[in-house]
């Protein structure tokens, strides 16, 4: 625990604790019996918070919420949710863990190398973006996936957040908080319904709070890691 506390600053440990605390009481008001929807809760911020630190830990917890996550959209019949997470994010996520693993910030393990993306690889992003999105468009569309409209939107979000993540750039941060509003606009319709689903609804509403903390501090960490290899090369160069 000594040890976490010196790993995070104070404001994520406040933004974590506060966004887990909004989590609990939510689900203690307005729902009480979906334990599973929790527990994804719990562990999706989580993941969040170790992701905004460049952690590999963040991407294998990420794992383990995409599963769950996919079981709970199945529950409500959000299909094009769980065919993304389960057959994009999840897999995503693995690779993603692997590449991040393969590329560590000058040998350490709990720190990512930040990577920029050139024009070229963002215009092949969203090439491939358009085709995934139709695809699954018309995959949702035979299963009669409620909301259609905001499930497409939501896996043209996804794929992109998930490209950007095993890519390492710091935009995976913006891609998901896109997400997290389009996935707070699915939950607040499934919410007029079952008003248990107001906790799913401020879960992602934590989410895209904690997202957006995650692209500031990747490219707070982009300076960083920039300025002390200039700093390193320039060591380099004196010393040749």
């Amino acid at each position: 625990m000594k040890k976490l506390y010196q790993y995070f600053t104070w404001f994520e440990l406040i933004l974590w604790g506060s966004c887990v605390a909004a989590i609990i009481v939510s689900f203690l008001l307005f729902d009480c019996e979906n334990i599973l929807a929790l527990v994804a809760s719990l562990v999706g911020i989580t993941s969040l918070i170790f992701n905004a630190k460049g952690n590999p830990l963040g991407q294998a917890l990420m794992i383990v919420f995409s599963i769950i996550y996919g079981i709970i959209s199945f529950s409500y019949a959000y299909y094009g949710e769980m065919l993304t997470y389960l057959c994009m994010t999840a897999p995503m996520a693995v690779i993603a863990l692997v590449s991040w693993l393969k590329n560590p910030y000058q040998g350490n393990r709990c720190e990512v190398k930040v990577n920029k993306l050139k024009t070229r690889e963002y215009v092949f992003m969203f090439a491939i973006t358009a085709v995934v999105t139709l695809i699954f468009y018309w995959i949702l569309f035979a299963f009669e996936t409620a909301n259609l409209l905001l499930s497409t939107a939501s896996v043209a979000t996804s794929f992109i957040a998930v490209y950007l993540t095993f890519r390492r750039s710091p935009f995976f941060a913006l891609a998901y908080a896109a997400n997290d509003a389009v996935l707070i606009a699915l939950w607040i319709l499934a919410m007029l319904e079952d008003r248990s689903y107001l906790s799913v609804v401020v879960c992602f509403g934590a989410f895209l709070l904690s997202d957006i903390y995650g692209f500031y501090s990747w490219k707070k960490m982009l300076r960083r890691q920039s300025s002390e290899n200039s700093v390193q090369a320039e060591q380099n160069l004196r010393t040749e």
